[in-house]
């Protein structure tokens, strides 16, 4: 039988996976991808994902904490610009480098030498890069004609690093070093949003997914997502969705409604 991980998250950890051979099918963030390996996998902190593999499947699996992932890249912006955003990539000339990256963390955790801990992270660090590379040339070849452009390509990355902070339109628009109607044009010709909507469609996503996939009091919740007082959050989210927080939680929890996450 195919092996199922249902839908979950980790809201501070970063999952590294290669898949050596095999197949898996993927529900990240709501969308739902097929790929054969070799192929890896790169979780973002708080992405909701879920996975069918093959019977055949056979893969490595990382995990690290954000934080130190964050520490051993130092003052690089890697992280940031590279790894915000979970993706599947199919892997050709990539494959080969992440194998023995992998099987070089297999090796190290077996043993036991002198400066084993040392050596793991600094194989993790490796292995953030070479899937930094891999996401950086996947962008690219997605930047042809009909794309979005690279503006709204940065402002949807700096949108993932602070929706949470309740930041206003021209906060983005002053890091872009462009005004605030320049990049609302920008987003409604690239993303058919506007700006002000990309950012509530991104907080009401991760509202979603903290109602769907944690047992947290809404006004906890509320607060996480930078509203100060529960009562706004609950009247913006029903106006989003159509339902109250709490609401929304029961159709979850009785199937009558699926976690559109």
């Amino acid at each position: 039988m195919d092996w199922t991980i249902p839908a979950h998250r980790h809201p501070l950890l970063y999952q590294f996976q290669l898949l050596d051979r095999g197949a898996v099918r993927a529900s990240i963030d709501g969308q739902v991808m097929q790929v054969d390996g070799p192929a890896a996998l790169m979780l973002a902190p708080g992405s909701v994902h879920g996975f069918t593999y093959s019977r055949a499947a056979v893969g490595h699996q990382i995990t690290i904490p954000e934080r130190t992932l964050a520490h051993l890249l130092g003052l690089s912006d890697i992280a940031e610009k590279h790894l915000q955003t979970s993706f599947v990539a199919a892997l050709q000339a990539h494959a080969e480098p992440l194998r023995r990256l992998f099987a070089d963390v297999a090796r190290e955790y077996a043993g036991k030498e002198i400066g084993r801990a040392q050596t793991l992270l600094s194989l993790a660090a490796m292995i953030a890069v070479q899937l930094a590379r891999i996401q950086g040339q996947q962008s690219e070849r997605s930047a042809a004609p009909g794309m979005r452009d690279a503006l709204a390509q940065r402002f949807l990355t700096l949108v993932e690093a602070h929706y949470a902070q309740q930041r206003a339109l021209d906060f983005y628009a002053e890091r872009l070093q462009v005004s605030a109607d320049h990049l609302s044009r920008a987003c409604k010709q690239w993303l058919r949003r506007s700006a002000l909507n990309v950012l509530n469609d991104r907080l009401m996503l991760e509202a979603r997914r903290l109602l769907a996939y944690t047992a947290l009091p809404v006004a906890q919740i509320a607060d996480q997502l930078g509203y100060s007082d529960p009562a706004y959050f609950t009247r913006a989210f029903g106006r989003a969705m159509g339902h109250s927080p709490s609401r929304y939680r029961q159709l979850i929890a009785q199937g009558v409604r699926a976690a559109d996450v």
